[in-house]
């Protein structure tokens, strides 16, 4: 599988969209969890299978499942950790196909990390210094920390990595 993975990786991106557009269904719904520390550093994944490692933990619904519990499940499933929602951030669309990504903020509640087929490493990152990633992630990292600037707008999570 790992392989797989690492051959996955090393096509060029446009591999990876066009692979999507034919393997996928036309509408694809996913959730994301952003979290961040109390130095205001944002919780990222480093995936084993994107072109750009480095990105927000993110995942697709399976059928008939509920939002609030594919994000829980997702989180869990990659890193062996839990997590519990603060509130919904916002819902985008993206702008390559036809994709809703279901944002909420979450807090780390428990477990340690383990590494699985999906995720290799987890790291918090300072805003201004983000790894390469896809832009649209940093746009929505920029605009979920420039909306909850005061931390009376949520909580933050007290895990350290």
């Amino acid at each position: 599988m790992k392989t797989l993975l690492r051959f996955w990786r090393s096509l060029p991106i446009w591999a990876h969209f066009l692979a999507a557009k034919i393997v996928r269904s036309k509408f694809r719904a996913a959730v994301a969890a952003l979290i961040f520390n109390k130095q205001g550093q944002v919780l990222l994944f480093k995936h084993t299978y994107r072109k750009w490692q480095w990105g927000i933990p993110a995942g697709s619904l399976e059928p008939r499942e509920q939002p609030a519990e594919a994000v829980l499940r997702e989180f869990y499933e990659e890193t062996g950790m839990k997590i519990q929602i603060e509130r919904l951030l916002t819902v985008v669309s993206a702008k390559e196909d036809h994709h809703l990504t279901i944002v909420y903020l979450c807090e780390i509640v428990g477990g340690e990390f383990k590494a699985s087929n999906e995720v290799s490493e987890i790291k918090f990152f300072d805003l201004n210094d983000l790894p390469q990633m896809l832009l649209a992630e940093k746009d929505l990292i920029r605009w979920a920390a420039s909306n909850l600037q005061s931390p009376a707008n949520y909580r933050i999570s007290d895990t350290r990595l």
